[in-house]
């Protein structure tokens, strides 16, 4: 997941926020690029879920005894695929947080 697709998620959830406490649609900005909320997500999971699948594909090669695959390129996309995973988490629990931070708000 890149920098920009976080930032354009926080910058959706602050827009909900701002507009569930009642402030004016000015202060509440959409995301830049105009980028809807659950395209950004599903492409940010795909991305995700594409570098799994392609790190296990070639693990299960070098186990094979194929000899085209290096074992530093698959270590180091085994770890890609795990630390992208990671972040995703990560990136859940906050938007868990968020969602909970605004249905607590009383309007």
């Amino acid at each position: 997941m890149d920098t920009q697709g976080i930032e354009q998620m926080l910058s959706a959830l602050r827009t909900t926020a701002a507009q569930a406490s009642g402030k004016p649609a000015d202060v509440a900005s959409a995301a830049p690029g105009g980028a809807d909320f659950q395209s950004l997500l599903k492409s940010s999971i795909d991305k995700v879920n594409e570098a799994q699948q392609s790190s296990e594909q070639q693990a299960e090669k070098l186990a094979a005894g194929d000899t085209s695959q290096n074992l530093h390129e698959v270590m180091i996309a085994l770890q890609t695929a795990s630390v992208s995973f990671q972040e995703m988490v990560q990136v859940r629990n906050k938007l868990v947080t968020a969602y909970q931070d605004v249905m607590n708000m009383q309007v």
